[in-house]
């Protein structure tokens, strides 16, 4: 109850002149993360089964939702742009994590298991949480409690701290380097039953439900006959070919209703960001939480950097480093801020890219430290 009215003041004060300026999406987040760190709500540390299951199926149904109401002409001119960015991106993770090993050396003080952890958050800031974890379990690194249960507090609080980043610096940015170009798509990326006037009816509700439940269900079922996809990336592409039918682009609110359960789970990304549970490790949270900040903050220059000579679409960027650092959650929540719909598609199949690509270099990181 308390995070949908975390989500109801987030969008209120949204509409207010003040509060327009930082969008829905970063209001919940700070809002929940205050009760947290407050104590009015359960923390990370003291986690309930509602905040997993908000991770585990409601993250991906929004993805599903949101899909429903685009059409395949935005990959087509908004994707390429941000599919090179995006792995321009992960290579820099990639190498903020390395430069920031060798200027901090954090295996003075996390020993052997430095490597590893530098493995996981390089995976994690590259596609996500499922390769923070393959990485770990890979190492056994879960098996030791504080040291795996603090990475995650430092991850969490980081990656709070960057979707603030990546909303506030395409405003900063814009007026010291000036956009060079929008990668806008021409033709229309919504379909026209899915206008922001449009209303939701019971018939489409009731048939969106279905479908998220089923399709959900089914990129579960498919993603243990088929281990090298990601159910995410089945359930994405179950949504794309669903969008292109006449039935679903008539049915009225799926982005409504998929933006809703974006900001719910924004508001569980609130809760994560536990500001105690960092400081409670002492010297092993202070160099992973330094060690990390510099790690992200490397990725963000060097992809402002490339991204600026190469497009300069500021917005774009940051949709592309938050699909990075946060995964495509996050990603849609920004697009849905800056209102660019036509890259919600793109964030989301560079999402899944991430997912693909993580345990790659996380893995190849822990080989070469």
């Amino acid at each position: 109850m308390i995070l949908c009215l975390v989500i109801v003041l987030g969008v209120y004060t949204a509409k207010t002149e003040f509060g327009g300026k930082f969008g829905a999406a970063l209001i919940i987040i700070l809002l929940a993360a205050l009760l947290a760190n407050l104590k009015l709500i359960p923390s990370a540390s003291n986690s309930i089964n509602l905040y997993s299951s908000i991770f585990k199926y409601v993250a991906p149904i929004s993805i599903f939702y949101l899909l429903l109401n685009v059409n395949l002409s935005s990959i087509k001119q908004a994707g390429f742009p941000m599919i090179g960015l995006f792995l321009i991106g992960s290579l820099a993770t990639t190498l903020g994590i390395l430069l920031s090993w060798f200027i901090l050396s954090p295996q003075n003080v996390l020993g052997e298991d430095g490597k590893i952890i530098a493995g996981m958050l390089t995976g994690t800031y590259t596609g996500g949480s499922l390769n923070f974890n393959a990485i770990a379990l890979e190492y056994n690194l879960q098996k030791k409690g504080i040291l795996y249960a603090g990475t995650i507090a430092v991850d969490n609080v980081i990656t709070t701290f960057w979707i603030i980043a990546t909303l506030v610096f395409p405003t900063f940015l814009n007026r010291i380097w000036k956009r060079k170009k929008d990668i806008k798509v021409k033709n229309k990326t919504l379909n026209t039953a899915h206008q922001e006037s449009e209303g939701i009816d019971l018939t489409s509700l009731v048939w969106l439900i279905f479908l998220g439940i089923a399709a959900f269900y089914l990129s579960d079922i498919l993603s243990h006959f088929i281990n090298q996809i990601p159910s995410i990336l089945i359930l994405s592409t179950i949504g794309i070919v669903l969008a292109q039918t006449k039935f679903v682009a008539k049915l009225k609110g799926s982005r409504h209703l998929g933006l809703y359960l974006v900001y719910l789970f924004c508001s569980v990304i609130g809760v994560y960001c536990e500001l105690n549970a960092v400081s409670t490790l002492k010297e092993i949270g202070i160099i992973l939480f330094q060690f990390t900040s510099l790690a992200v903050l490397l990725h963000g220059l060097i992809l402002i950097f490339i991204g600026g000579f190469l497009y300069r679409d500021w917005e774009m960027i940051a949709i592309i480093s938050q699909a990075n650092v946060g995964g495509a959650p996050t990603a849609i929540a920004l697009a849905e801020t800056f209102n660019r719909k036509e890259l919600i598609v793109p964030a989301i199949l560079v999402g899944s890219l991430g997912n693909a690509l993580g345990s790659y270099l996380g893995f190849f990181v822990v080989f070469v430290l």
